[in-house]
């Protein structure tokens, strides 16, 4: 099968940073931010294998899924794939520049 199925290492970081950061991700956004086109392959990944608490909201006639981390996940506990480790160090290093992060909280809405 062609690696053109799976989703790349850029997309996976891609999402994982964004969810990371309280952002709600839909397909669209990856499009424009790396022309990826594996959301939903990349948070059912993220979900069954690396035990992520992301939430789905579908929005709108279309029902487009909007993906968000639970408001109860703690980035400190979160088990990332491989091509997103390095985003733990980042993560650790925000958090130490914003004085507003004293827990660690996602912050993203629940569902």
């Amino acid at each position: 099968m062609n690696d053109h199925w799976f989703s790349n290492p850029t997309q996976i970081y891609f999402a994982c940073r964004a969810l990371a950061q309280g952002q709600t991700l839909n397909h669209m956004d990856v499009i424009r931010g790396v022309r990826g086109w594996r959301l939903s392959a990349i948070v059912n990944t993220l979900r069954s294998e690396y035990d992520w608490p992301i939430v789905t909201e579908y929005r709108g006639p279309e029902r487009i899924g909007h993906y968000h981390l639970s408001k109860s996940c703690d980035l400190t506990k979160l088990d990332f794939p491989p091509s997103a480790r390095r985003l733990e160090e980042e993560l650790v290093a925000l958090r130490k520049d914003d004085p507003d992060t004293g827990n660690s909280v996602a912050g993203g809405v629940d569902g």
